[in-house]
């Protein structure tokens, strides 16, 4: 069903910020895949927080663009490329970045 949703409703952003949007998404697919969103301990590029810091600004950006529709949309599309337990990861990544809380 949201695979649908997202193939039927654009981007929930301002179509200006789309360009934008889509090179965070590529560099949250990367991060994912090459670090991890979260680290069993913390150190570069984990924060106190063993949470990755760069994935945190993209959640943020993502968040002053187009709030938490836009962030459930990045989440989504984690969750296909690279699978459900890397999303949970980003979950937790996230916490108290803009409006998100665990979902």
């Amino acid at each position: 069903m949201e695979l649908l949703r997202d193939l039927i409703t654009p981007i929930p952003c301002p179509p200006e910020k789309k360009p934008e949007v889509e090179n965070l998404l590529q560099e949250l697919y990367q991060i994912g895949k090459s670090d991890d969103y979260l680290s069993e301990r913390p150190g570069p590029p984990f924060n106190g927080q063993a949470r990755h810091v760069r994935a945190r600004a993209i959640g943020k950006r993502l968040s002053e663009i187009g709030g938490l529709p836009l962030m459930l949309y990045a989440h989504r599309k984690v969750k296909r490329k690279l699978g459900a337990n890397l999303s949970s990861h980003l979950e937790y990544a996230w916490i108290d970045v803009g409006e998100w809380k665990h979902y």
